[in-house]
Formats: structure tokens, C-alpha cells, sequence
């Protein structure tokens, strides 16, 4: 019994646009370039905007941004994990806080 097995498609690259990661730095100089604007000054103002979506999330607010999508602090309850090598033995992960965001109704709609 030799049968064929078919070859595993990572689900990553099954069907999906090559995707790559960009840094605040290349985002600051992407903004810079269209606008026309000083890096530095794009850096300040970029820093101030995820300095204070960071003292808000963690004061327990929500950050809506209307066709963007919502930031909002999340409870994960304590749930059970395994060991994939020792599968017998049970993890405990504990319950944390944690970022959600959901996309509005124009991201959804540039993303699908």
C-alpha cells in the first residue's frame, strides 16, 4: 500500500498576496515623501499618536476610529493548553487582558 500523499499548502501562501512587514521607521518615511513634510516631524507626530493610544488602552477606553476599526481591552479567561511533545500533561494558561481590534466597515471592505 503505497499511496500518494498531496503536498502540504501553508495556508499562508494558499490563495494570498506576498506580504511584508513595514516598520514605523519605513512608515514615517512613506508619510514624509506624500506629504511633503520633515521626517522628524512626521517621527513626533507618529510617536504622540501611539504614546497616547497606549495610555488610553491601558486606562481601560476603547479607541474607535470611524471606517478604521476599534481598539478596545479584552478579558481572555484561564483556559486549559497542552504540550504538543507531552500531550498527557495539561498547562494552565492564566487569565489575561489583551488588545482586540475590529476592522470598520471600510477596512473590511478594502481587505476582502
Amino acid at each position: 500500500m503505497n499511496e500518494q500523499r498531496e503536498p502540504q499548502i501553508n495556508p499562508r501562501e494558499q490563495g494570498s498576496i506576498e506580504m511584508s512587514t513595514i516598520t514605523k521607521k519605513k512608515l514615517i518615511q512613506n508619510i514624509s515623501q506624500k506629504k511633503g513634510l520633515h521626517p522628524n516631524d512626521v517621527r513626533n507626530v507618529v510617536q504622540a499618536f501611539l504614546d497616547e493610544m497606549t495610555d488610553t488602552l491601558s486606562n481601560g477606553d476603547r479607541l474607535e476610529f470611524r471606517d478604521f476599526g476599534v481598539f478596545e481591552i479584552v478579558e481572555r479567561r484561564q483556559k486549559i493548553g497542552r504540550n504538543p511533545k507531552n500531550a498527557g500533561v495539561p498547562i494552565v494558561i492564566p487569565a489575561r487582558k489583551a488588545v482586540k481590534f475590529s476592522p470598520g466597515k471600510k477596512m473590511k471592505k478594502l481587505i476582502e
